[in-house]
């Protein structure tokens, strides 16, 4: 008896776990306004009634979405903090960035773009949880500049996410995945200039 309800447990956790993937998939890829229920439930391979019981309602689904975000930032960064240098950790992340580059120029940043759409809105309040995710990663990436013992972590953080946003927006506005090795690569010659000068910008 135990077991069976553990079973079906596990199984309710999956399901929503697969909603919550696929919201973030296809509200990438189509904007949270254009995002139906629906589709959300074709996505994850979910009977559209079935989604109720998870999801009340196609805002709950956006707040789901930004929380598989989050935990897909959490599951990178924890991959990168395996890594001993503060430094490499960082180049780590830019080489994530730039390995979603054909994502990056079909739709910009998942986070980045959905902020964006969000902010439009009269009324919800799901922009402040975009803004959540995205400081998830700023506060990462300052951890590391001041593990470095770099000045100003905080300005650095700003430089580094910025420059990310930056060229996922070139890249979605051009539909050219060059910009995001390009500028990966002007990321990463910044890195390396940090020890001698940690007030440079990418790209100088």
């Amino acid at each position: 008896m135990t077991d069976s309800k553990g079973s079906r447990v596990r199984a309710a956790s999956a399901k929503r776990q697969r909603l919550m993937a696929a919201a973030a998939r296809v509200v990438h890829q189509q904007g949270a306004e254009r995002t139906t229920i629906a589709d959300i439930a074709r996505a994850a391979d979910v009977p559209v009634g079935n989604v109720y019981y998870y999801f009340k309602t196609k805002d709950e689904l956006v707040a789901a979405a930004l929380g598989e975000h989050a935990r897909q930032l959490e599951i990178l960064t924890g991959r990168l903090d395996e890594l001993p240098d503060p430094m490499e950790r960082l180049k780590g992340l830019v080489a994530a960035w730039v390995s979603q580059r054909d994502l990056a120029a079909r739709y910009g940043c998942p986070t980045g773009t959905l902020a964006v759409e969000l902010d439009k809105r009269a009324e919800g309040g799901l922009d402040v949880e975009a803004g959540r995710v995205i400081r998830l990663l700023l506060d990462w990436v300052e951890r590391q500049f001041r593990d470095l013992g770099l000045p100003e972590p905080d300005g650095l953080a700003l430089t580094m996410v910025g420059a990310y946003q930056g060229m996922s927006l070139l890249a979605n506005a051009l539909r050219d995945p060059g910009i995001m090795e390009r500028q990966g690569a002007s990321l990463i010659g910044w890195l390396n200039s940090l020890p001698g000068d940690g007030h440079m910008t990418p790209g100088s």
